[in-house]
């Protein structure tokens, strides 16, 4: 009997230890997959020059590159002093194993734009609201504790927009304007300052724009893509949107910045875009 009652005892605690994996993973999920971002092999080329690219999603032990398909796909521009050139058809999407090729034939800083169209997500009440307080979406925090809706599923639907900086050949004094262009986005991240120029000092100022207005008091994560398990810093945008970060001039580097509105949907309560920023650095 006291085998048995051993036995018993070993399978709850078991089981117990199953169910706190799975409760912790559960909260863990929403806030590691939404990191989104475009990552070349390489931000620095001569001219003409190639790198090949991939979509990548989540990070630390939850990286992976994004199966992405190219129905989700609304915008792949690149912009430079050269002139603006869509390139949706040379993405390679879908299929883990193959990586799009980027040919950059001119010098100049090329920036790249990407943008999903939006797609459909429920998550359980407390994973919803975990997900919410990590990422400091307060209007969906106000909105569901106004509304006494703290306890029911979360819906959204959500969008990725991503920028990436690289820069093609030597430096030129027209590179400025386009790293810090504001290209337009929902949500978008706008440098202040060109990261590549020569007299940069590693202190980079960044504006959140929300629908073309300043965002302020949106939570901005900076990531090491070397080591991205947890970001780096963490700042709240001020009234003007702005925030800003110290990067050490080597290393791939990546800001996300993420927020929701309230919308009148059938099968969503919130709009929800994430957004990214991604630059780096050759070996000094």
């Amino acid at each position: 009997m006291t085998g048995i009652m051993k036995i018993r005892r070993t399978r709850r605690n078991y089981l117990g230890l199953c169910l706190a994996a799975v409760a912790s993973l559960a909260v863990y999920l929403p806030a590691s997959a939404h990191d989104f971002w475009v990552q070349p092999k390489t931000f620095n080329l001569k001219a003409p020059g190639t790198t090949t690219m991939t979509l990548q999603v989540g990070h630390g032990t939850a990286r992976q590159t994004s199966l992405m398909t190219a129905d989700r796909v609304t915008r792949f521009d690149s912009f430079s002093h050269s002139g603006h050139v869509d390139r949706r058809k040379e993405l390679r999407l879908g299929d883990a194993n193959v990586d799009t090729t980027m040919a950059f034939p001119k010098t100049g800083l090329q920036l790249l734009v990407f943008e999903t169209n939006g797609t459909y997500s429920e998550l359980p009440s407390i994973r919803f609201n975990d997900y919410a307080k990590v990422e400091g979406l307060t209007p969906a925090i106000a909105q569901r504790a106004r509304l006494k809706q703290t306890d029911q599923p979360g819906r959204e639907v959500y969008s990725r927009r991503a920028k990436a900086l690289i820069q093609v050949g030597s430096y030129t004094k027209a590179d400025d304007a386009i790293a810090s262009k504001a290209i337009g986005m929902s949500l978008e991240i706008v440098p202040e300052i060109n990261p590549y120029a020569p007299g940069f000092k590693g202190d980079l100022p960044v504006r959140i724009f929300y629908y073309g207005k300043p965002l302020a008091g949106a939570k901005v994560n900076l990531n090491n893509l070397d080591f991205d398990g947890r970001p780096v810093e963490t700042m709240l945008s001020d009234a003007s949107g702005r925030v800003t970060f110290h990067l050490p001039k080597n290393g791939f580097w990546q800001l996300n910045v993420i927020w929701t509105r309230s919308i009148s949907d059938p099968k969503a309560d919130f709009e929800t875009m994430f957004s990214s920023l991604t630059l780096g650095f050759s070996p000094a």
